[in-house]
């Protein structure tokens, strides 16, 4: 049982299975960033808007102009884009893995098909975030960060933004941690996903159809991996 126990909550297996999914992110990335793939995201990011407007869900612009106006909101929104929510994600994962707890093994298959999920869609319908095309405002610019500079880019995938990662993620990871509480904290929990879909979209980083679809893709990944 004890050999079991160890072979279960292998280090070696998560950081293969981490930088195996890491890895297949990067090659769909270095497919699709070539000029003619930059291309094709913008153009499939003037079809999500138009889209959206003929749903009449073209929210992104309204809430921008809600937020910029407050720079310490703005500079509040962008930390939580840049790093927070990956790393709160990561973070309980890593959590549930130091603690040996019989949940981790769940919770990390659901996180890598949120992860893992949407490649075939970034690689076939390669999509250019709100905040390049006219109208919208690049909050992290403005803030002096250029999150497509050289350096930055290799790590990354900038025409990637349906569905949205961030959206999958938050909705894994509410759901782990939900399922885990009761009463307040259980509310809290459930308004995260929600959060970071404000977050996403006040930054101009996901369309509102991202979101949506991220968010069927969290819930997607909890079921398959149940």
């Amino acid at each position: 049982m004890l050999n079991q126990h160890k072979l279960r909550f292998s280090g070696r297996r998560e950081l293969a299975l981490g930088l195996g999914a890491y890895g297949a992110y990067l090659l769909v990335r270095r497919a699709v960033l070539t000029p003619a793939g930059r291309r094709r995201a913008h153009a499939n990011a003037r079809r999500v808007i138009r889209l959206e407007r003929g749903l009449a869900i073209d929210l992104e612009g309204r809430v921008q102009q809600a937020v910029v106006s407050a720079p310490r909101l703005v500079r509040g929104l962008n930390a939580g884009y840049a790093a927070l929510n990956v790393a709160f994600s990561v973070g309980w994962l890593a959590l549930l893995f130091g603690r040996r707890d019989p949940a981790f093994a769940r919770e990390r298959r659901a996180a890598l098909a949120a992860f893992l999920g949407p490649l075939p869609i970034f690689l076939a319908f390669p999509t250019a975030p709100p905040r390049t095309q006219e109208g919208y405002v690049d909050t992290l610019g403005e803030a002096g960060i250029d999150i497509e500079h050289p350096l930055l880019v290799r790590f990354y995938n900038p025409v990637a933004a349906l569905p949205s990662h961030h959206a999958a993620f938050a909705v894994v990871t509410a759901g782990g941690l939900a399922g885990r509480t009761r009463g307040a904290r259980r509310a809290a929990w459930a308004a995260y996903p929600p959060v970071v879909a404000f977050v996403v979209v006040a930054t101009a980083n996901h369309y509102v159809l991202d979101v949506a679809a991220g968010a069927a893709l969290g819930l997607a990944a909890r079921r398959l991996t149940r």
